[in-house]
């Protein structure tokens, strides 16, 4: 399989990108415009990238909003108390139908590697037994790592600390924690060590929900940050949310900051979701509710965006579509500079591969798997700005997906 008339991101000309089984054998720069043979893809002068990853995602409650009421507040605790009414009536079948349905909204999207956090506070862990079985089944589309995501504590849940454990021995490939949700500020401590030592005992990588609130006390990002100083384990652990360090003074950040660049850690920023669930609490004027994601991107830390639900107890809308979070994203979060806009992408794809440790495993290089999108676009900037859709989405050497571009008549 050949992809001719590519644009590469950050590249001048266009390219020919040669594919041979499931791996890129050549990346050769066209000196013109060349023909399609037979059997090639012409990407048309479009970008071609590595596919979108999402780095952040909620598959075990995807499509649950209202069962079996809504979250009317709109706020994060009540959205907790809704799962735990849902959890009630998870089945097996259920809870992979719902899966299914939403990486296959993921992957028309151009979507093809995904982390999905899995709610483990459940003594049957039947959540994640049918999450693990989707790992499997939908191989031909992503390649999905699993949390284990204690979303009601591991200190403050009875047996929380016996199914993490349990959790990662099931097939879990990363170890989540809560600690701002802990019931009180010992807990948290005590639980960002357990899940760091449970996750450098076994080789699992590290994803912890960490100070999801307005509440500018809430200050574990510095726990979780200092334990992968010490461990030497920064590049495989993720801050996801941080929110609060929306609602940090600059001097506190300012030492904070030293403290984050040194541990090499990853941060996740959900967007849409934090400013809808963040800032609940405020009259007028009111926080964004979002982490410093343009700070820590200039300070040259690795940050990514993600989705973190699809029409689940949090958030009520979604569909898959990652470029509509980074649009968000960009807004909310003051980077609508040219700069920014133009390498804007990195956000959904090259630091979102960072921060799931791909490695070699991602990206438009020969001998690397042949896993790449053409978008319906011809730079960062335009993506963004037309929030353009995959138009061809190649897994494994093989076309998954073809879109055709809608028309639009006038009369």
């Amino acid at each position: 399989m050949k992809i001719i008339n590519a644009t590469l991101r950050k590249t001048p000309g266009l390219h020919t990108i040669t594919c041979e089984g499931a791996q890129i054998s050549a990346i050769t720069l066209q000196s013109a415009h060349i023909p399609a043979q037979a059997g090639d893809i012409d990407a048309r002068g479009q970008l071609l990238i590595a596919p979108f990853v999402e780095p952040h995602i909620h598959l075990d409650a995807a499509l649950t909003a209202g069962q079996p009421e809504w979250n009317l507040s709109g706020t994060l605790f009540e959205g907790i108390e809704r799962w735990a009414q849902r959890k009630e009536t998870i089945t097996h079948e259920d809870t992979k139908l719902r899966a299914h349905a939403t990486i296959r909204m993921l992957a028309e999207h151009g979507i093809q590697h995904v982390r999905t956090h899995v709610d483990v506070t459940d003594p049957t862990l039947a959540a994640l037994r049918a999450i693990i079985e989707v790992r499997d089944e939908a191989r031909h589309l992503i390649d999905l790592q699993i949390v284990a995501f204690p979303q009601e504590g591991i200190e403050s849940y009875a047996g929380g600390r016996e199914l993490m454990t349990l959790a990662v021995e099931l097939g879990a490939d990363v170890v989540g924690g809560i600690p701002h949700f802990e019931n009180t500020r010992e807990q948290g401590v005590s639980s960002i060590k357990f899940l760091m030592d449970l996750a450098e005992r076994t080789g699992c990588l590290v994803d912890v929900h960490c100070d999801e609130t307005d509440d500018p006390h809430s200050r574990f990002l510095e726990v979780l940050a200092e334990e992968a100083r010490v461990r030497g384990m920064g590049s495989r652990v993720t801050a996801s949310h941080t929110t609060a360090m929306g609602s940090y003074d600059n001097a506190y950040c300012s030492k904070l900051f030293r403290l984050l660049k040194a541990s090499k850690i990853n941060f996740v920023s959900c967007p849409t979701e934090s400013i809808h669930l963040q800032g609940r609490f405020d009259t007028f004027p009111k926080r964004r509710g979002v982490t410093r994601v343009a700070e820590i991107d200039r300070a040259g830390m690795n940050v990514c965006f993600g989705q973190d639900s699809i029409k689940d107890p949090w958030y009520p809308l979604g569909n898959g579509n990652i470029l509509r979070v980074l649009d968000a994203g960009l807004h909310i979060c003051h980077m609508m500079g040219f700069e920014d806009l133009a390498r804007s992408l990195d956000l959904v794809t090259d630091n979102s591969a960072r921060t799931l440790n791909l490695g070699e495993g991602y990206g438009i290089a020969v001998g690397r798997p042949a896993n790449l999108v053409v978008l319906d676009a011809e730079s960062d900037y335009e993506a963004v700005r037309r929030q353009a859709k995959a138009r061809v989405s190649i897994r494994a050497g093989k076309v998954l997906m073809t879109r055709v571009p809608e028309q639009v008549e006038f009369s």
